[in-house]
């Protein structure tokens, strides 16, 4: 019997490479009214520990698939003694009027907001060795989320109360707050985002959980990605990995603009990475028709590069996404927000994964049944056919 691990905390969690993270969801439909099951995320956890991962990410708590999510970490615990899995809570924060036909206030809240945090204080309370870190929104302060996003004073009312509710011993004082949010809304981008909520809500988290998206920049701010005339002796491969590290260089410069900002602030927040990913298929901005982006090589070279930047300067980044969930973009099979996963829905490992695959650390799992294989039978020379370069600049 190995013993059992000790009492851990977000403090000790975070910024430790031994404790590597990644964003989950189980839904393998393409609609989140089929809830993945206690056995379908056991499963999943299995294949996600395999790969050292111990912290996984969620985004709300009214749907079932959380509480599944927790009561399959606790089985697991009982069933192996030395099983290890956190959780970051998020929960969900919406403006008025938001997924509706009224025109979303985004300076005012919507009623469910209040709802949402009770569940999550619930939910930490009742699951303290497993929840060590509470997210209140997502993406819910940038200004691209127009049918949502709300102003910083509302996450900032939220945050102070988790905030109160652990001085008052009604919640963990061991448990960190933080907001999941894009760069921008964290004061790395546009200085409107510059204000004095924002100052406190830098103020009032425990730590910064900060979003990079080099993938959609390569539509929506293409410059850093496109090929430039000093390639053109380049061949097609070498045009993709030099097109790649700067990419990874596109990611650092967010994070250090976050910083830059965070920090004069307050000196040595802690910030840490809460998303970022990329989608391995397209049929829109980012495939063959547009920024030509997505394909299982890049993001492998995407997902290996991000964890050894992390891993080397003690930060934890939470990777978009360990499986494919097709609700994301339900109708519309092909595009992409269905493909960030490092794994297929029926548990085929990505390109980023063969070589996990070649050290059998999947050999005795499955998912919906199947063994854990590499995508294109492991013909890595039918995959790098799928390989396009990046668009020539002007």
């Amino acid at each position: 019997m190995n013993a059992k691990p000790i009492e851990i905390t977000a403090k000790e969690l975070l910024g430790n490479p031994n404790y590597q993270a990644i964003c989950y969801g189980g839904y393998r439909k393409n609609t989140r009214e089929i809830e993945p099951t206690i056995a379908e995320i056991k499963e999943d956890l299995k294949i996600l520990a395999a790969l050292n991962i111990k912290i996984v990410r969620t985004y709300n708590v009214h749907f079932k698939e959380v509480s599944n999510l927790l009561e399959a970490i606790t089985q697991l615990k009982k069933e192996e003694s030395n099983f290890e899995m956190y959780v970051m809570l998020g929960a969900w924060i919406d403006c008025k009027n938001a997924w509706t036909d009224l025109e979303p206030i985004h300076n005012q809240e919507s009623d469910r907001n209040a709802i949402e945090i009770a569940e999550a204080v619930r939910l930490t309370n009742a699951y303290p060795e497993i929840i060590k870190i509470i997210a209140v929104g997502n993406e819910a302060m940038v200004k691209w989320a127009t049918s949502y996003y709300v102003s910083p004073n509302i996450i900032l009312k939220w945050v102070n109360h988790l905030q109160d509710l652990k001085k008052q011993n009604k919640l963990s004082n061991q448990v960190w707050i933080t907001s999941s949010d894009d760069f921008a809304s964290w004061g790395g981008g546009d200085t409107s985002y510059h204000t004095k909520d924002l100052e406190d809500l830098i103020k009032a988290v425990d730590y910064i959980s900060m979003h990079t998206y080099p993938y959609h920049n390569t539509h929506y701010n293409p410059d850093f990605w496109q090929t430039s005339s000093n390639e053109n002796h380049f061949d097609e491969l070498q045009k993709v990995e030099t097109a790649m590290v700067r990419v990874q260089l596109f990611a650092q410069k967010q994070f250090e603009n976050v910083k830059a900002y965070v920090h004069s602030i307050i000196p040595n927040k802690p910030i840490h990475i809460g998303e970022t990913g990329w989608a391995s298929s397209s049929d829109g901005h980012y495939g063959v028709h547009g920024s030509k982006a997505s394909d299982e090589y890049k993001q492998a070279l995407y997902y290996q590069s991000m964890r050894a930047w992390t891993n080397k300067e003690n930060i934890t980044c939470f990777y978009f996404e360990a499986f494919d969930e097709p609700w994301k973009d339900s109708h519309n099979k092909n595009g992409s927000e269905n493909h960030f996963g490092i794994f297929t829905v029926d548990g085929k490992a990505k390109f980023a994964l063969w070589n996990s695959v070649d050290k059998k650390i999947f050999s005795n799992l499955k998912r919906n049944g199947n063994k854990i294989e590499k995508t294109y039978s492991g013909d890595k020379e039918l995959l790098m056919k799928s390989i396009l370069a990046p668009p020539k600049k002007g």
